[in-house]
């Protein structure tokens, strides 16, 4: 039986351009929460970020992986964190200076807003290269002319640059730092999301599962993106919508349906039902 459901959000469990989670979702959650069982966000995004996204709903994220698993909560207390090296996102942002319209951007997670995931600050760009790439980086992106600390969470590339070229800068950024993992957060961002080598969502979502004394066949992991193929690969009941990328698609073992139509909420009322049951959810039926 299914006992714990972690979800990749935007997208995924949220539609593009939705302001957060429908009401369908939350009461999903709640139903499956009700059952005995256990639900998490698996994000790219940051903790403070999950007030908006649940409609202020606590309850949805006090367990999850947020920033692709860098920061892992379990009943709300933080049992995992991961840090990227300051001096190593430094090499990125000075290797970045060499492409027009793109820069590391570092945030502030002590600076978060309602609609936010706190002030993006950008290494390896110039005002006059901002100005000309402007709406490609946020609203207020702050300049800055090198890192200070030793450590950092939450760090990706943003660039102004046609999808093509995005994956040939991804693939060399993985070639030039190899301490590093660089994954497509979204099909459809001007993202490469940063993470320390041999960390990942799957990572985080094995370490959940750990703490909560379950085993990997007891988790179901739903995505759509890059940096949800290594949870999808984690467990063998691995979920994809079916706007997800071809390299999700092919990292999963069970599809459902469109973000759009809130089939991971369908999913998520499924595996309530079955905890009462007994019965195998519909979604996990074979293909």
């Amino acid at each position: 039986m299914i006992k714990l459901a972690l979800t990749d959000l935007d997208n995924t469990l949220i539609p593009m351009g939705a302001p957060h989670a429908s009401v369908r979702a939350i009461a999903a959650i709640h139903a499956m929460l009700d059952a005995g069982l256990h639900f998490g966000p698996v994000s790219g995004r940051v903790p403070a970020a999950m007030r908006w996204m649940f409609g202020g709903d606590e309850a949805c994220s006090k367990t999850g992986a947020f920033v692709n698993g860098q920061l892992v909560y379990v009943d709300g207390q933080l049992i995992h964190q991961e840090v990227l090296s300051g001096p190593d996102l430094a090499d990125v942002g000075e290797h970045l200076r060499r492409y027009e319209g793109c820069a590391l951007v570092i945030y502030d997670l002590d600076d978060i807003t309602e609609t936010t995931d706190g002030t993006a600050y950008l290494l390896g760009m110039t005002a006059d290269e901002l100005a000309r790439h402007e709406g490609a980086f946020g609203r207020h992106p702050r300049l800055i002319e090198h890192l200070n600390r030793s450590t950092y969470i939450k760090s990706n590339v943003r660039c102004d640059l046609p999808w093509d070229q995005m994956i040939v800068l991804r693939d060399e950024l993985r070639e030039q730092f190899p301490q590093l993992d660089f994954v497509f957060p979204t099909l459809y961002g001007p993202f490469i999301d940063i993470l320390p080598k041999g960390w990942s969502k799957g990572r985080a979502v094995e370490v959940i599962a750990d703490h909560l004394g379950l085993s990997l066949d007891e988790v179901a992991v739903f995505g759509d993106s890059e940096n949800d193929v290594s949870m999808l690969e984690a467990v063998h009941h691995s979920v994809v919508v079916r706007n997800a990328s071809k390299e999700a698609v092919a990292a999963a073992n069970y599809r459902i349906g469109l973000s759009a139509d809130d089939a991971v909420a369908d999913a998520l009322f499924e595996l309530a039902k079955a905890a009462e049951t007994g019965e195998r959810p519909a979604f996990l039926n074979p293909l």
